[in-house]
Order: C-alpha cells, then sequence, then structure tokens
C-alpha cells in the first residue's frame, strides 16, 4: 500500500454520515467558549510565571507576543481547512487529504503530546490551586499525596523531599471524562458557563493587579542571559515564547468539533480566530501586571498567581479568584479531552486505531469507550508526571501540529484549487510558509531534551503504525464497508 496515498476528500465526507455520526449541536457562541476555555488556563496561570522565572524575566509579555503571532498564522490556516473539511480530527483529517495516510498518522499520534499530554498538564497545576484554596482554610492537604515522584516538594514536618501520587490531579481528570462521557451539548453548556467565570476574574486580577504593580520587579525588563541558550536575554524570550505557547492551544482544539458544529463553514472560523483575539489580548495584560507584581525569581512555582494575590489586602479576592482559576481549569481539561477522543475517533473509523476509539455510546452519542481510555493515560501521567515537563512536551508537540497545517494548505492549493473555501487563508504561499518559519523558531528554542521526547514519541508511534495501522487501515475499501 502506498504510505503516501491522500484520502479523497468526497470520501471523508461521506464517511462522516451514518451510524457513527456525531450529533451537530455547537453555535458560534459556544465555539468561541470552547476556545476560551481551552485557551486561558494553565498557560495563563501557571506557566506564565515558570517561564519568567527561568527564561525572560518580565519580557515574558513579548514572548506571549511571539506566540500570539505563531498561533495567528497556524488559526488562519485552520480556518481554511475547517471550513473545506467539517470533520472531526482536525490536523490529523487535514493532513489525510492532503499529504497521505503516513503523515497523517504522524500528525495524529502527535496531537496525543497536545491534547492528552496538555490536559495532565493542567491537571497538575488544577491540583496545586486546589492546595492553596484548601489552605486558606486552614485545611492542609498532604504534601505527598499533591506531587509527583520526581517532583521535589516541602513535607509536612518542613523537611524536603519528593511527592509520592498526585490524587487530586486524577481526581479532576475523572469526573471531566465522566461528564465528556454524558454528552457534548451538556459539555458545552458547563464549559460555557465557566468560561463566563474564568474571563471575568483574569480581567479583574488586571484591574486590582494594577494598583499593586511595583516598577522596580521591571528592571530590567529583558534581564541578562546568562551564557546559555534560553536562560534570559533575548534567547530566553524565544525559549519562553515555546513554553508559553501552551497557552494558546485551545483555537485549535475548536476544529476538532466541527463534526458536531452547526452550519461549520461559516462558524468554525468564528470560533478559531474569535477566541484567539480575545485571550491574547487578555494574556498580554494578564503576563504585564502578574510580572509587575511579584519580582520574576519568585515565581517558579506550578501557582504563581496565587503568590501575586496574597501580596493584596482583599482577602475575599484571594479566594474568589482561586475558586475562579480551579473552575477554569477544568474547562482546558475538558476542552483538550474532548478534542483528543475526537482526534482518535477519527482515526479508528480509518481502521489505524482498534474500534474500540470509535463506538459511539447509543443513547448519549459520544465516543465513550475513548473517553475511558484517556481518563486512565490522562489521569496516570498527571499523577507521576512534573508540570514543566508534561507542559514543555505539549509545546512541541502543537508547533509540530501547526507546521503540518501550514505546509497542508500549500499542497492543498496545489492539488485542489476547485474545492470550495468558505473561508480563503490570504497571501498564500507567503503566510503559510511565514507560519512554518515562525512555529519551527519557536521548537527550537524548546531545546535539545524535548526534541529527543519528540523523537523517541515518535518512534514509539511508527512502531505502531507500522505494526498495527497499516495493516488495518480502511483506505483501499469501498465507502460502504469503511462506513461499517
Amino acid at each position: 500500500m502506498n504510505l503516501f496515498a491522500v484520502k479523497p476528500l468526497s470520501r471523508i465526507l461521506a464517511e462522516s454520515e451514518g451510524e457513527h455520526a456525531l450529533k451537530r449541536t455547537l453555535g458560534p457562541v459556544q465555539l468561541v467558549a470552547l476556545g476560551i476555555g481551552a485557551i486561558i488556563g494553565a498557560g495563563l496561570f501557571s506557566l506564565t510565571g515558570i517561564a519568567a522565572a527561568n527564561h525572560a524575566g518580565p519580557a515574558v509579555v513579548l514572548s506571549f507576543v511571539l506566540a500570539a503571532f505563531a498561533c495567528a498564522f497556524a488559526g488562519i490556516c485552520y480556518s481554511e481547512f475547517s471550513t473545506m473539511i467539517p470533520i472531526a480530527g482536525s490536523a490529523y483529517t487535514y493532513s489525510y487529504a492532503t499529504m497521505g495516510e503516513l503523515m497523517a498518522w504522524i500528525i495524529g499520534w502527535d496531537l496525543v503530546l497536545e491534547y492528552a499530554v496538555g490536559a495532565a498538564t493542567v491537571a497538575v497545576s488544577w491540583s496545586s490551586y486546589v492546595a492553596s484554596l484548601c489552605k486558606d482554610y486552614g485545611v492542609i492537604l498532604p504534601a505527598r499525596l499533591m506531587a509527583s515522584p520526581f517532583q521535589a516538594i516541602t513535607l509536612d514536618d518542613g523537611t524536603q523531599g519528593y511527592g509520592l501520587i498526585n490524587l487530586p490531579a486524577i481526581f479532576v481528570v475523572v469526573v471531566v471524562s465522566l461528564l465528556l462521557m454524558r454528552g457534548i451539548q451538556e459539555s458545552a453548556r458547563a464549559n460555557s458557563v465557566i468560561v463566563v467565570l474564568k474571563v471575568s476574574v483574569v480581567i479583574l486580577f488586571i484591574f486590582v493587579g494594577w494598583a499593586y504593580i511595583n516598577p522596580a520587579n521591571y528592571v530590567p525588563f529583558v534581564p541578562e542571559n546568562t551564557g546559555t541558550f534560553g536562560h534570559f536575554g533575548w534567547s530566553g524570550v524565544v525559549r519562553a515564547a515555546g513554553v508559553v505557547f501552551f497557552a494558546f492551544i485551545g483555537f485549535d482544539a475548536v476544529s476538532t468539533a466541527a463534526q458536531e458544529t452547526k452550519n461549520p463553514q461559516r462558524n468554525m472560523p468564528i470560533g478559531i480566530i474569535g477566541s484567539l483575539v480575545v485571550c491574547t489580548l487578555l494574556y498580554v495584560l494578564f503576563s504585564y501586571v502578574l510580572t509587575g507584581m511579584v519580582n520574576y525569581k519568585d515565581l517558579n512555582n506550578a501557582a504563581p498567581v496565587a503568590s501575586a494575590i496574597d501580596l493584596t489586602p482583599y482577602l475575599w479576592l484571594k479566594s474568589v479568584v482561586k475558586m475562579a482559576i480551579i473552575a477554569g481549569y477544568t474547562s482546558v481539561i475538558l476542552v483538550m479531552l474532548l478534542g483528543q477522543s475526537r482526534v482518535f475517533y477519527s482515526m479508528s473509523r480509518d481502521g489505524l486505531l482498534p474500534k474500540l476509539f470509535s463506538d459511539i455510546h447509543p443513547k448519549f452519542r459520544t465516543p465513550w469507550r475513548s473517553n475511558m481510555l484517556f481518563m486512565a493515560f490522562v489521569g496516570c501521567f498527571a499523577a507521576f508526571t512534573p508540570i514543566k515537563i508534561v507542559g514543555e512536551m505539549t509545546s512541541i508537540g502543537t508547533l509540530f501540529a501547526f507546521v503540518l497545517v501550514c505546509i497542508g494548505i500549500i499542497v492543498m492549493r496545489k492539488t485542489h484549487p476547485e474545492i470550495p473555501r468558505p473561508f480563503r487563508t490570504p497571501l498564500v504561499p507567503f503566510l503559510p510558509i511565514a507560519g512554518v518559519i515562525v512555529n519551527l523558531m519557536l521548537m527550537a528554542g524548546l531545546g535539545w531534551e524535548n526534541w529527543a521526547r519528540l523523537f523517541v514519541w515518535m518512534a514509539l508511534g511508527m512502531a505502531v503504525y507500522f505494526g498495527y495501522s497499516r495493516h488495518h487501515s480502511r483506505l483501499n475499501l469501498p465507502v460502504e464497508r469503511a462506513n461499517k
């Protein structure tokens, strides 16, 4: 079988119907809310502090701007694809229609780093904020049950040690997975309520925190490089952009819900670009206030916003903001797990993964078995892996996906110029090429350790593909048989 054989667009659309079809219920407002629900989370509330403390200092504000540019290029390309191929699967489906099955498998496998590992990252930070909130009310949770075995912590007796397991992180993954099994409409409604709360609190933090900015914390705005690439200086700004890039993965998760969207040709660009614009503005203001309130050297923890709030006299604000952050994290986990299950749903429909990933619940019309499997996988990852490692793994996986999507736009313009495009990417091929360059630059800034993890993960994926997927592919089957 030709490893680079593309899947005809007519076939992709035909296979989206039938007994395994997902229910179309989402409108533009819900799509924007899904995007914001995924975007505003660990990247803003947690990784902002880590990136500032370890790489960019106050110039993390510029890192957010750089990351936004990379996302803007990819977001515009995603918008064209999502209106042209309004099917679940996101970049996986787009790659199948443009660059063939092998590349589609690579991108689908890579998306596990974005969605599943991303959900684990947020769950770890969720746990930290739960511990902080409980401490405000005099409840001290056991330190060893709040951290991974590889994370150095201060134990309950004041001595230094390591965690055992992150139980709260497991808890939130289980609860969210059960909600997703219940139905997309119910999940979207819960997410919309949380998003309103989360955005309100971000705006409140910006307005209240502005009065407590200490100008001295901005000096130097770009700390001098220590002699190591990515450790402050302008290389640190680039490295931090790669780290906080995680904060923007969400607009592309909107595209995974294309098959559950009403009038996707109109609503998908609104959801993708709208959520990206709103969040970029909030990110720049938020990071400016955070690094102005707290010196960047004191932000190297999983709950930096809690440190900033503790500097204010508003005792009521501390609990309110922390509760909103916890709720906001929950929505991020929801959208990430939603995106992951939909990608594997599409891969399973193509025969590249076992059938259980595309089994639809007869009542709820959701890929519930896929949700259940990722509940176990993500729960274990969140329980035993430190936040810095999972956060950077997510970023490099996402950047790689964006590179392939930008390339895919150029390929589709050459191979399928006749296909209707309700939304067209401007300045092709220049804009997609710029997207490829910027995203590769951010990948380079993440360091060799993350490249090594990416290659190991991809090597494992190749073993699965050549050992199972290639032999079970339905690409050469008639549509009627492939749809069963």
